[in-house]
């Protein structure tokens, strides 16, 4: 609930997306401009088909994506390397001494979108991992098992069991970002560790639990990986980011399809936040009365995880009116197709003042 005495605007550093995908080509041109919109920064997950495992590759890739960028608007793509069974640690040390990358992901084989390509077995990835924990590179875990006889429900919690917390001990100067956190669990395990394993949360996590794919019939616009877990899970969450802890910090996870992929027989898994993710965020804080420490997890906690400087820039937020707030679009042109955002047709309070432009 909104409080009585919540101000109607908050000013805070520009803030930063930790994890992010943005597709390429048609879809790419017409996604980027929405997380420039709001995030100097953002992290931009590898998993494109074929996947981006060489510096070139990712070059090439990060300049596709600035060309995207509107006139005018500052933003930065921090780019990742995607893990496979047979990259080198010459490779991820030569990407990261270059800058091509700033961190590189783990996605167990088949976990989630475009993760075929993924690792089979991280005790097969060690020399990899121990290079990174000696440079000091940062590890980005798709924290699920993939053994199909796991309940899909119980694959987070199962991860940190049996491989996570492994991890962690054998590596333990390794920097880990386990990603979009659903559960309890994780929010324990993280608790648990030093300061150098943090972890991202989303918008959606924080707004939804499962009923919310099931709700009056099957909602493929709610399916995403992670899935979300029960209402304890997401009190959890919301506890977690509106702490204060350092080491929980913004990553939307914003991940869009075509509204046809989304509703066909074997729908994709992946919610467009990014047009209204930050207006969601900061709703859950105005709930939590937490204001005061949005600008903590928006802003500064993955810059300091990351080792980069807090963004010079500042924006402000403004709520308005429930009667008058803005709603969001009901859907978004990919050229000759559309994407169905997350909270489509919805009204949210908080809007980013005198906005960049967006294209048409």
């Amino acid at each position: 609930m909104t409080q009585a005495n919540s101000p109607t605007a908050l000013t805070i550093r520009r803030p930063d997306d930790w994890h992010v995908h943005l597709r390429d080509g048609d879809m790419l041109s017409a996604v980027v401009p929405y997380t420039a919109h709001s995030f100097a920064r953002a992290i931009v997950m590898p998993n494109l088909v074929p996947p981006l495992t060489a510096r070139a590759e990712v070059s090439a890739y990060r300049d596709r994506i600035k060309a995207a960028v509107p006139k005018g608007v500052s933003f930065e793509p921090l780019m990742t390397a995607y893990l496979t069974d047979t990259i080198t640690p010459a490779e991820i040390a030569a990407g990261f001494a270059d800058k091509t990358w700033v961190a590189a992901k783990l996605y167990p084989a088949k976990a989630t979108t475009n993760s075929d390509f993924g690792v089979t077995s991280v005790r097969g990835i060690l020399p990899v991992l121990e290079k990174m924990a000696e440079i000091g590179m940062p590890l980005l875990v798709h924290g699920e098992v993939t053994d199909p006889s796991v309940d899909i429900f119980d694959r987070e919690s199962l991860f940190i069991d049996t491989i996570l917390a492994l991890l962690c001990d054998r590596l333990p100067e390794l920097k880990i970002v386990f990603e979009h956190v659903t559960t309890a669990d994780a929010v324990a395990f993280v608790k648990s560790r030093p300061q150098n394993v943090a972890a991202t949360i989303t918008a959606h996590h924080l707004h939804i639990n499962r009923n919310a794919m099931f709700q009056g019939g099957l909602r493929p616009h709610f399916y995403c990986l992670p899935v979300a877990k029960r209402e304890i899970h997401r009190l959890a969450l919301r506890d977690a980011a509106t702490s204060g802890d350092p080491r929980f910090f913004l990553g939307t996870d914003s991940a869009p399809h075509l509204a046809r992929d989304k509703e066909s027989a074997c729908g994709c898994a992946g919610l467009f936040t990014a047009p209204s993710a930050l207006a969601a965020y900061l709703q859950v804080f105005e709930e939590e009365s937490a204001l005061d420490r949005f600008e903590g997890f928006a802003s500064l906690h993955g810059p300091a995880f990351y080792g980069l400087p807090v963004n010079a820039q500042r924006i402000t937020l403004r709520r308005s009116p429930s009667a008058s707030a803005e709603r969001v679009a009901a859907q978004i042109s990919a050229r000759d197709q559309h994407i169905v955002p997350f909270w489509a047709g919805e009204a949210l309070p908080w809007k980013i003042e005198a906005e960049a432009a967006i294209p048409a």
